[in-house]
Parts: C-alpha cells; structure tokens; sequence
C-alpha cells in the first residue's frame, strides 16, 4: 500500500533538528513511500499537507502534535478536514505505549481518520512511537482502506452469492 507521510516539527522545518522520522519509514519498508513533507505546527499548513497526501496515498502517516501543548494542534487540523473518525487506532496505539511509557501514554492524543478515501493516522512524533504507528498501521490498513473504499462488504457479498449457489 501506497503511504504518505506528513512530519509537523517546527524545529525540523526550521532546519535546526533533523528528520528521523522519513527515513525510519524508509527503513521499515512496511508501506510504499510515495510523499513525505514537513511542516510546521500550523492548522492551516498541516490541513494542506495532510489534503495532499490524502490524494497521492490509501494512508497517511501524520507525526507529531498529538500532546497536550498549545503548539499540538495535529489532531485539531486533520479533525477539521476528516469525514470520519477512526477511534480505534488512538485507543490500540494508547494501549500498547504503555507497556513501554507507562501512565504517560495516556496523555497521548494519538488518532485515527478518514480523508477523502485515505486512511490518516496522527501520531505522535518520537521515532518508537512512529515506529509503533506503522506496526499497527500495517496490521489493518488494507482493511481499513477496503472499508473506507466500499469493497470489503462487495467482497463479502460477492462470496454469500458463491456459498448459495
């Protein structure tokens, strides 16, 4: 599956970090990399960004501006732009980070989308929570994708037709 990634960092769109994040998806080579940007922490520019990506890829990685200060506002600009919300994503991410940062995790505002027919998942921006973000992502994705796109039920139907004939 096709994926495009979104980095919000002002520190990263400044120039003063480096982006870890692009080439820890690289490595990881569970998805196709087909776009990746960085931007800063800004509604406007995440909203743009995350619209793009929407139409290059079935899944959209957004990493970073899922905590709790007023410069997170990921959450806030792909909710402004989503059809649907996808709980479960959030709620599995959550779950498994805190085994490794205990209660912490559950200050995490990580999420789960539908934009246009792409699946978007914000995630927290460190490298292992990203990490954990693609492992997840690339448990359900297809799925999801297929539920979002109307052809997992055409499939299902189409085998009921089989079975009764």
């Amino acid at each position: 599956m096709r994926l495009a990634l979104v980095v919000t960092s002002d520190s990263v769109f400044r120039g003063e970090r480096r982006d870890e994040i692009t080439q820890l998806v690289r490595e990881r080579k569970l998805f196709e990399l087909v776009s990746s940007v960085v931007v800063p922490n800004r509604l406007g520019e995440i909203r743009a960004a995350v619209l793009s990506a929407a139409q290059q890829a079935e899944v959209v990685l957004v990493t970073g501006g899922t905590g709790l200060s007023p410069r997170d506002v990921s959450i806030e600009a792909v909710e402004g732009i989503a059809r649907k919300r996808v709980p479960g994503l959030g709620e599995e991410h959550r779950r498994r980070s805190y085994s490794f940062v205990g209660p912490r995790a559950l200050g995490s505002r990580a999420d789960g989308y539908v934009v246009g027919n792409s699946l978007v998942f914000v995630s927290p921006g460190n490298p292992s929570a990203v990490s954990l973000s693609l492992d997840i992502l690339a448990e359900v994705a297809e799925h999801l994708v297929e539920e979002i796109r109307g052809t997992a039920h055409g499939r299902s139907d189409e085998r009921r037709g089989q079975q009764s004939s």
